[in-house]
């Protein structure tokens, strides 16, 4: 089984979540890829695909549309995909963020959110939850658990796929 983390960044913080899915993909055994979307990506193939981009003025950025544009929808429209965010600034107490992210969840002002709504206009199932990763300050850090919640994110999500 071969699993694909699509991605784009801006300061680093998306980037840093989509290779921690990667290291937990690999380590539950999928041969993993890589996609950063600046690179001019094509629609890969595989067996199941993350989407990330960072949540930029509540949208995802114009490169992780276009790639969403672009996917083989013959290829993928069976497939489970997953999406995530990051978003940002949010409370560097973990309580707080705790609840911001669960606003967040519930509202439709972000990347995620967007992404979801792209992809299944194309007609592809997009996997619930949508996935958002805080980060604290203006172009970051990420949020100290969210490595740790990338992870079991990414482990949950391939748990899904298995069911």
């Amino acid at each position: 089984m071969k699993g694909i983390i699509a991605f784009d960044s801006v300061n680093g913080n998306t980037k840093q979540v989509a290779e921690a899915m990667a290291e937990e993909l690999r380590t539950a055994g999928l041969e993993t890829e890589l996609v950063f979307l600046k690179d001019g990506a094509s629609s890969p193939t595989g067996d199941v695909l993350f989407i990330g981009s960072p949540t930029r003025g509540g949208k995802m950025t114009k490169g992780t549309a276009r790639f969403i544009e672009s996917l083989d929808v013959e290829h993928w429209k069976n497939k489970p995909i997953f999406v995530f965010d990051t978003v940002g600034p949010l409370s560097k107490d973990e309580a707080k963020r705790k609840s911001q992210l669960e606003m967040i969840g519930r509202g439709g002002k972000n990347a995620a959110v967007k992404m979801s709504d792209l992809a299944t206009q194309r007609g592809l199932r997009v996997r619930s939850p949508v996935m958002h990763f805080a980060v604290v300050g203006m172009w970051g850090p990420l949020a100290p658990d969210a490595l740790t919640l990338a992870k079991e994110a990414a482990r949950s999500a391939l748990a899904s796929v298995s069911r």
